[in-house]
């Protein structure tokens, strides 16, 4: 937001836009004059210049990287304010615990659900009200904790349902925004999927869904959403678990990831030979891919977005900038991406996993296998 009387980055970049635009189109009428003049035929007067496709697309893609990069400029202002705003939260450091087994499942549960009644208790002391709350809440019995790290943003790995002996299984891995602080609305959407595959699983199917907050998400309002920098780092992190939960769970069980708006960029740095079945893309900026052969999976990859989700303004350009790279490529609801498109109904950005709503529904039909059965608006 802008202050009062003042002009915002991204408004002098647009202002400056249709100035542009209009030069350009003065320009075109006074090219095409002379020559319809001469034809005698009054084209000047009904036909615009004929720019060639390449031409018409080259100019968007310019206007887009032009308005990515007043949005750059624009949270490099923001961004040092609002950073310096939040103290580092003090924490243990995680339980040292070797990869999960079936039969250790508990074990490792116990031992996270312990260090994060640590965590509380140093978050408590460090006058941290709120945090505390978030830790204490994790540490009660009904918390499965495949990891937990209080420290920072925070790190939490947590299974809803019976992973040990579960035939389908979702993985979530969320957005910007996403920390311990905001850890309870990323559970709730866990959960939702969670009580709809009960509902909707035929009755010798179990299933499970882990949410996976496994990386330090970007800010909404920040330079790093806007770059694969965060995705890039989190991908080792999200291989390594699924390669770590086909220890716990084998060969058999159909695992989904579902990944909603920047986790998609993180799912598409991940995909490349991941042993996953499908990947769900929701309220997708993109992957950092421009197709989805180009994610290199044998997974099925499905793409949905909801009618009023803003995300779909977001420009798809792709430019390395001083050894950045901004933006994240085709439009993952694009026919050109190659994805296959799901309906999500008419929610907004953070809608995706309300109970009732299509989006949900066909996001557990998906986790299911019941593709035929995919719902419409």
């Amino acid at each position: 937001m802008g202050r009062p009387g003042r002009t915002s980055v991204i408004e002098q970049e647009r202002e400056r836009e249709q100035g542009e635009e209009q030069g350009q189109g003065q320009e075109r009428e006074r090219d095409q004059e002379p020559a319809a003049r001469e034809r005698g035929d009054g084209s000047a007067d009904r036909a615009p210049a004929r720019a060639s496709g390449s031409a018409r697309r080259w100019r968007r893609g310019l206007r887009a990287l032009r308005a990515l990069l007043a949005a750059l400029v624009a949270a490099a202002v923001v961004v040092p304010l609002s950073a310096a705003a939040r103290p580092r939260i003090p924490a243990p450091a995680p339980a040292f615990l070797a990869a999960p087994t079936r039969a250790g499942l508990d074990a490792a549960y116990t031992a996270n659900r312990a260090n994060a009644e640590q965590a509380a208790r140093m978050a408590a002391a460090h006058g941290d009200a709120h945090r505390a709350a978030v830790d204490r809440e994790l540490a009660a019995p009904s918390h499965r904790l495949l990891s937990f790290d209080g420290r920072g943003s925070g790190r939490a790995v947590e299974v809803i349902g019976d992973l040990a002996h579960a035939d389908r299984v979702a993985v979530l891995v969320p957005g910007s925004d996403t920390s311990l602080d905001t850890y309870d609305r990323f559970r709730a959407g866990a959960s939702a999927l969670s009580r709809e595959l009960t509902r909707d699983a035929p009755a010798a199917t179990r299933t499970a869904v882990v949410a996976w907050l496994g990386y330090e998400t970007p800010g909404t309002i920040s330079t790093t959403v806007l770059t694969t920098g965060r995705a890039e780092q989190a991908a080792p992190h999200l291989r390594q678990f699924i390669h770590d939960l086909r220890g716990v769970t084998g060969r058999g069980p159909r695992i989904t990831l579902v990944c909603h708006s920047y986790g998609s960029v993180v799912c598409g740095r991940a995909a490349a030979g991941l042993d996953v079945n499908d990947i769900a893309l929701v309220g997708s900026p993109g992957t950092g891919a421009g197709s989805v052969r180009a994610l290199h999976t044998r997974a099925r990859v499905w793409a949905a977005r909801g009618a009023e989700d803003w995300i779909a303004h977001v420009p798809h350009v792709h430019a390395d900038l001083f050894g950045t790279t901004v933006g994240f490529g085709t439009d993952p609801m694009a026919p050109a991406f190659g994805a296959r498109t799901f309906p999500a109904g008419r929610g907004g950005h953070s809608a995706y996993f309300t109970p009732g709503s299509p989006s949900l529904t066909n996001l557990s039909r998906i986790v299911l296998g019941a593709t035929k059965e995919l719902s419409g608006d």
